[in-house]
């Protein structure tokens, strides 16, 4: 079964442990907009940590490789959220889509829509990609 959701506005976490769980059970997931959900906490706080992940630890031929696009932060925080060293976990993760926008494939049809956070302070993935790629 496919489910497709739509990013905007989303609390990044409760969209990731949501495809995560439909992927660990067999679904394909496409995400659309991703560069529209957001991360909750302080814009400052949040790019010093995704800052100090991509760079700790960093050789010439070493990792971890963090993402710098929006799509793939998404998928890298939705990896985090699987049981990545056994099968099954490798196998949701090549189930699960990230699109920047609407492609036409998807444009007629129905998406899966998260609420609005409670919290003031937020950051969308597109402007931590813009200001990590600054850095």
């Amino acid at each position: 079964m496919e489910i497709i959701l739509d990013a905007t506005n989303a609390v990044v976490g409760r969209l990731a442990v949501f495809a995560a769980k439909k992927a660990l059970e067999g679904n394909k997931i496409i995400i659309l907009n991703s560069e529209k959900a957001i991360i909750t906490g302080n814009p400052k706080l949040v790019l010093a940590r995704h800052l100090q992940k991509s760079r700790l630890g960093v050789g010439v031929q070493k990792g971890p490789n963090i993402p710098k696009r929006a799509e793939m932060i998404l998928r890298r925080i939705i990896r985090g959220m699987l049981p990545w060293k056994r099968t099954k976990g490798r196998e949701a993760y090549k189930r699960i889509k990230c699109f920047l926008g609407i492609p036409t494939k998807y444009k007629d049809k129905e998406m899966k829509k998260f609420e609005k956070p409670i919290k003031t302070k937020t950051i969308t993935l597109e402007r931590l990609s813009q200001l990590v790629r600054q850095k």
